[in-house]
C-alpha cells in the first residue's frame, strides 16, 4: 500500500480528508456501501444484476462520518440496512450513501464494551 511522507496510509489521508471536508447534519450517516450491494451470484454461481427485485434483503455498510444527534453510531461501525433507503452520493469518484439514522437495522462495532458488538 502506498504511504504519504509523513508514513500514513494513502487510503487512510484520503478518508481523513472525505471526513474533514464533509460534515453531515443532524441524525444523517454517511456510508460507504459494501460490495454485496450490487451484483451478486447465486448458490449455483448465477449472476443477479443489482436492478432485480429482491424480497426485502438488507444489506452492510460502513460508517465514515456521523451527524451530530447520532446516538449509538460512530464512524467505522458497519450498519444494517435496506438498499431502497437513503440517497446515493458520488464524492471525488467514489459512490456513498447518505442515511438517516432511523432507516439503521442493526449495528456491528468493534468497540469492546462488555458487548456483543451487534446492537438490534
Amino acid at each position: 500500500m502506498p504511504r504519504t511522507d509523513d508514513g500514513r496510509r494513502v487510503a487512510d489521508d484520503v478518508r481523513q480528508s472525505i471526513r474533514q471536508s464533509i460534515q453531515m447534519t443532524a441524525d444523517r450517516l454517511l456510508c460507504l456501501p459494501s460490495k454485496e450491494a450490487g451484483e451478486r451470484k447465486s448458490r449455483s454461481g448465477i449472476l443477479i444484476p443489482a436492478t432485480a427485485a429482491v424480497n426485502r434483503r438488507l444489506v452492510w455498510a460502513e460508517v465514515i462520518a456521523a451527524g451530530p444527534t447520532v446516538r449509538n453510531i460512530e464512524s467505522g461501525d458497519q450498519v444494517l440496512f435496506a438498499p431502497d433507503s437513503g440517497y446515493e452520493v458520488e464524492i471525488r469518484g467514489d459512490e456513498y450513501l447518505i442515511l438517516r439514522e432511523r432507516d439503521v437495522q442493526a449495528v456491528a462495532s468493534g468497540r469492546g464494551e462488555g458487548g456483543t458488538g451487534l446492537y438490534l
